[in-house]
Formats: C-alpha cells, sequence, structure tokens
C-alpha cells in the first residue's frame, strides 16, 4: 500500500524559478526534510528525475522495498517527484528507487541533495537536519570588513584525512580536530585554512575529488553539526575556512549523479563534452539550467549553513576549454570556432555573480593553470568575476629555479624576474599545495638541493622569497616544518620530525613570517597591484642577488628586500635607494633561531648619499648565504 501523502514545499515560483535555471536555494526544497503535516511528524521528500517512469523512497524504514514508498510526479512538466512519508525520523537511511521510461531501465541512487550519508563504502543517504547553534557573532561581524583584496590573506591547505591520525591509525574527527587542527593554525598565523573537499566521497585514493555527496560533509569524521563545531572554532580563533569546490567532474558510482534517471541528467550527453578522460569521470551539463542551479545552490549551500568563508574552485582550466586532455577529433569547436567552452564560462560568471552578490567578505579562488584572460577581474569588465587566481607559473619557475644548485643559479635568474611581468594581469595567490609533494615530486624540502645546511637554508630562503612576493600564500600541510617524504593520504604528517632543530626552525620561520605579513601594510595593501612594486636591482645575475621594494599606502612603511640565492656571504653589497634615512634590518631568514648561520645586519644601516642602481642614495648591506632580508626606514 502506498502511505506516500501528497505534500509539496515547491510554490509555482520556485518551479519557474527552477526551469529557468535561477532558483539558488534548491536545498530548501529538494531532498529530504523533517517537516510535520497534519499534526502527523515526517519526512517531505523531493527529487528531480523528468525522465522516470516512477520513484520509489527505499529505506531501512520499509526494508528497501521498491513498491511501498512511490512519490508522485509534479504536473508542471518540472520532472520533480515529490511527497510525504509520516513518521520516518531523523538517522533513517535512504535512497530513491527509480524506474526510467527509457527502455525500463532502473537506477538506485543516493539522494544529490542528501545533508548526510552513510560512511563509506555505505552508499546510502542519511535523513538529517542542520540544527546548530553558532558562537561565531564576532567573526561573521568582522567579514563585513574583510571584503577587500588589500587585507593578509595567508592560507593552510589541509587533508583532513591525513594532517593527523589518532591511535592504530585511525581517523580524527571532526571533534578532535576543533581541538588540535585549530590550536596548531591559530599559533602557526595563518589567517585561513583550506579543506581538501570534505563533501562526501566514496573513495579515499580520490583524496575528495570525486564526490557523491555534494550538499553532505563526509561521515569519515563525524556528523554534520561536527564540522559546523570545528568551523565555529576556526573563527571563534580568528581563522576563515575555505572549501575546496568541485564543480568540474564526478564520478560515475552506481549511486552517484550519473545516468541518474536513467538519462544523462547531470552529465553533459555528448560525450565529447560529457566525459573526462584524465579522471574517468563525467562533466556537468553546464547549459542546462536546472545543473547550473544545483551547482550555484550547492555553492550558495556551503556560505550559508556551514559559514564557509571561501571557495576554491578546482580545475577551472578543464572546464574552460572543450579540447583539454582531448586529441584531434576528440572535441568539437563552439559556434565561433574557438575552444572555449561558451556554456562553463557563463556558468562561471553567474557563479561569481550570486557569491559575490550575496555574501560580503568571501572569496572565490580559482585554481587555473592557463593563460585564459581575466578569471579573477569583474563580470561587469568582462572577467570571470573570481576574486583570486592561483599563480600556477610562479609556482613552476619558481621551483624549478630552487632545484638548481646554487651554481648554476646565475644562469637562470629570469625564471624568478620573469612572473613580475605578469604579477598584476590578475589578483594571484601564490600556491605550493598538495599536488606539488605527489607522485614523486618530492617534498617541498626534498625538491632543495645540497647538503643538509643548504637544504634547509634554500628552504628558509624559498618562503622568505614567497611572502615577500607580491600576492596572497597558500601552503599545503607538512610544508611548513620541512616534511621530509612525499606526502601520504594514508598517514599522519611526520609530526615527529619537529623534535629536530632544522625542522623547528621551518615551524618557527613561517609562523614568524606569517607575523611579518599581517604587521607590514606594504605586504599587503597593494599586493596585487604595480603600485605595490619596485625592482631595486633584478639583472645582477654574476652574484645571484635580486632586490626589490614592497609598498603599501603609506610610503613611511615601505619595506626594502634583498634575497641572495647562492650561499656565499656578499659583504659590502652596495643597493640603490631613493630617500635619505637610516635602514635597519626587521627579518632575516638566516637567523640562528632559525637554524641559520646568523649573520647579519645588526645596527641601523646609514643611507649615504652616493648614485647607485639609478637612484640617488645607496646603503651597502652583509647579505647573509642562502637569505632573504628584509629592512624597514627609520
Amino acid at each position: 500500500m502506498n502511505k506516500v501523502i501528497t505534500h509539496s514545499l515547491f510554490t509555482d515560483f520556485d518551479i519557474d524559478l527552477f526551469k529557468a535555471g535561477k532558483h539558488f536555494k534548491l536545498y530548501e526544497k529538494l531532498g529530504a526534510h523533517l517537516v510535520e503535516v497534519n499534526g502527523v511528524k515526517g519526512v517531505y521528500f523531493a527529487v528531480w528525475a523528468p525522465t522516470a517512469q516512477s520513484v520509489s523512497v527505499v529505506g531501512d524504514f520499509n526494508y528497501w522495498a521498491g513498491n511501498e514508498h512511490q512519490l508522485q510526479v509534479r504536473w508542471d512538466s518540472s520532472g520533480i517527484w515529490e511527497g510525504f512519508i509520516p513518521e520516518i525520523t531523523k538517522g533513517a537511511l535512504y535512497k530513491y528507487k527509480i524506474q526510467s521510461n527509457i527502455n525500463g531501465i532502473v537506477t538506485e541512487k543516493a539522494d544529490p541533495f542528501a545533508l548526510y550519508c552513510e560512511n563509506p563504502p555505505h552508499t546510502a543517504s542519511v535523513v538529517w537536519d542542520l540544527d546548530y547553534k553558532w558562537k561565531d557573532e564576532n567573526w561573521m561581524q568582522s567579514r563585513q570588513n574583510h571584503n577587500g583584496l588589500d587585507k593578509p590573506y595567508s592560507v593552510y591547505e589541509v587533508h583532513l584525512g591525513s594532517w593527523k591520525r589518532g591511535d592504530h591509525n585511525r581517523f580524527l574527527s571532526y571533534l578532535e580536530l576543533a581541538d588540535d587542527l585549530v590550536t596548531y593554525v591559530k599559533e602557526t598565523g595563518f589567517t585561513h585554512v583550506e579543506f581538501m573537499p570534505i563533501m562526501e566521497y566514496p573513495y579515499d585514493p580520490s583524496w575528495g575529488y570525486q564526490l557523491t555527496g555534494y550538499f553532505a560533509p563526509t561521515s569519515r569524521f563525524g556528523k554534520p553539526q561536527d564540522f559546523m563545531v570545528l568551523v565555529d572554532k576556526l573563527h571563534q580563533a580568528g581563522i576563515g575556512v575555505i572549501l575546496d569546490w568541485v564543480p568540474s567532474h564526478f564520478p560515475d558510482d552506481a549511486h552517484g549523479l550519473g545516468f541518474f534517471d536513467g538519462s544523462h541528467l547531470y552529465e553533459h550527453p555528448d560525450r565529447r563534452k560529457g566525459y573526462h578522460p584524465d579522471w574517468k569521470s563525467l562533466v556537468f551539463n553546464y547549459g542546462r539550467n536546472e545543473v547550473r542551479a544545483f551547482l550555484i545552490s550547492n555553492a550558495v549551500f556551503w556560505l550559508h549553513h556551514y559559514h564557509a568563508d571561501g571557495l576554491r574552485v578546482d580545475a577551472v582550466a578543464s572546464m574552460l576549454y572543450l579540447d583539454y586532455s582531448r586529441e584531434e577529433g576528440e572535441w568539437e569547436p563552439n559556434i565561433y570556432g574557438g575552444r572555449e567552452n561558451l556554456d562553463t564560462i557563463s556558468f562561471l560568471k553567474e557563479f561569481n555573480e550570486v557569491i559575490y552578490a550575496n555574501f560580503v567578505g568571501v572569496q572565490t579562488i580559482a585554481e587555473e593553470s592557463t593563460s585564459f584572460p581575466m578569471v579573477s577581474r569583474p563580470t561587469f569588465t568582462g572577467g570571470l568575476g573570481f576574486g583570486m587566481k592561483w599563480m600556477m607559473g610562479w609556482m613552476h619557475d619558481t621551483l624549478k629555479y630552487f632545484q638548481k644548485e646554487t651554481v648554476y643559479r646565475k644562469y637562470h635568474q629570469n625564471d624568478l624576474t620573469f612572473s613580475m611581468t605578469y604579477a598584476f594581469t590578475e589578483n594571484f595567490m601564490l600556491p605550493f599545495s598538495h599536488d606539488e609533494v605527489v607522485y614523486g615530486k618530492k617534498s617541498i624540502a626534498n625538491k632543495m638541493p645540497g647538503d643538509e645546511w643548504q637544504k634547509f637554508a634554500n628552504l628558509r630562503l624559498l618562503y622568505g622569497y614567497m611572502f615577500t612576493h607580491p600576492g596572497t600564500k597558500l601552503l599545503f600541510m607538512g610544508s611548513e616544518f620541512g616534511q621530509s617524504d612525499e606526502w601520504n593520504f594514508e598517514k599522519s604528517l611526520d609530526w615527529h620530525l619537529l623534535q629536530y632543530d632544522y625542522h623547528s626552525g621551518i615551524k618557527r620561520i613561517i609562523t614568524d613570517l606569517n607575523q611579518l605579513y599581517k604587521s607590514q601594510p606594504a605586504l599587503y595593501e597593494k599586493q596585487f597591484t604595480g603600485e605595490g612594486f619596485e625592482w631595486i636591482n633584478y639583472s645582477d645575475h654574476q652574484n645571484a642577488v635580486l632586490s626589490y621594494i614592497r609598498k603599501g599606502n603609506n610610503a613611511k612603511e615601505n619595506l626594502v628586500i634583498v634575497g641572495n640565492f647562492t650561499q656565499v656571504v656578499r659583504e659590502n653589497y652596495r643597493i640603490g635607494i631613493s630617500q635619505k634615512g637610516k635602514l635597519i634590518e626587521i627579518f632575516n631568514t638566516d637567523a640562528a633561531i632559525y637554524g641559520g648561520s646568523g649573520i647579519g645586519n645588526a645596527s641601523n644601516l646609514k643611507i649615504e648619499s652616493s648614485p647607485y642602481d639609478g637612484r640617488d642614495y645607496s646603503v651597502e648591506l652583509t647579505l647573509p648565504p642562502l637569505s632573504v632580508t628584509v629592512y624597514s626606514f627609520t
């Protein structure tokens, strides 16, 4: 007997918005909702399945029988099936059993809008709610003032399953991480954490980038409210939260979005656009209104219900180009004969417009590895509308340079200076991410050449250069203490290394660089504009030395930075200065407290009326080996 009661949360306006692809709070309507109808408590279910002949809710409340709780299709051709089932309670397991009107194909699917999922490898959805009392009012209020790009933005990238493990290699829970991780991030001074995808995913080796539960935090680490506690505690500690978001592709697992109702519902029906050869996964149909509404609703959901402060959008390049990872004949040009995916461009622009119109103080960040123009420029000027873009060229060139033995660096200085030719074409974030420490690439520390002393001196130099280069910063977990091994998602970071001076010195220098970045306006106020940077000398190839000025709004707070990229100490090294006065060394990556040699400039350095480097004044410095030194005017 069908025990489903006719009920709907949809208005005609909701349906009109949905069909037009303009309903950006679909999670309030679709999915499973604990409600009361005519004094009876139960669950309202709604699912989009336009080619279905019938849709049943199966679960532990009906012994997974497919004929007991059949939903009713709406009359308005929306393709939505819905109904209220009395007496189902929070925690019930369920799926949708869908019989297609195409050849009678039957699929059994998890709810695309499920708030909670069974712990993998189990695949059912779980009836749940989002009840939680937040305690981050101060953060959310102060975030209203963080909407500019003239603030320090230093990001610690975290994979929750391998940051730290418990006894017998078990995962730490969200609640345990709310103590350990929050304390650690605050101690090291990062302004934000970025979580690699925490939305539900079936396969651990995907690192979370193959999603099946777009609206559910993975149950590996606890319940949805437990994840809220983690975000809440980070906010209370003054730390922002960025979530990795994956609108680029999804797996073809039987319970996932693929072939959802027996048709290509979420994925593009043309395999040239709907299948990703690199990841053997399916690609969303960005030209379908309902799919766009699903994805944008998902982005809004995490910002609204989980108080996320930003979304880092994964694999944007793969979305933008029709020929991405495809051979000739495997892709079809757009209507203008080009290789750009016009549906994706339209979707990304709308996504960014919706986010920035509705959430003050958040950022969207594109992982985009090509020279696609204006990724981080407003849509009204023709841009894609992202707040920031990963500076992949800088990352590749910098690591390529640093991996060279110091004796050869004088021949490759252009690897470092080239970044400044395009540094202000986008709002760039400098990323040393998880992608650089896997698949035989070595850890960041073990990319550095030389003996142990040189290796760690180079690492300190690398980080000093990174934090004084224009742009925001991102560092993958473990890199902040010189993790030796490549990242392994199946085990904890090597925390025992912190007992050794060189490793604890790296952690200390990252802590102090974060403090320097946050305390010196010249390093962040104009980090996305050429007004904030000036070369002093970029042509001293022979000595492998670079010198430059970082500028903020107040010229008195300008900083002079000098990088010595060899292990040779440069005494009486002269650089040009444009003003009188004195310099004082305020930061030195070669300081003894970091494991360095302790060479530096101890006292005030008098600026002389001796022209140099095309400037009227100059000053003589001692440049420590493999170092970045930072000076302020006094």
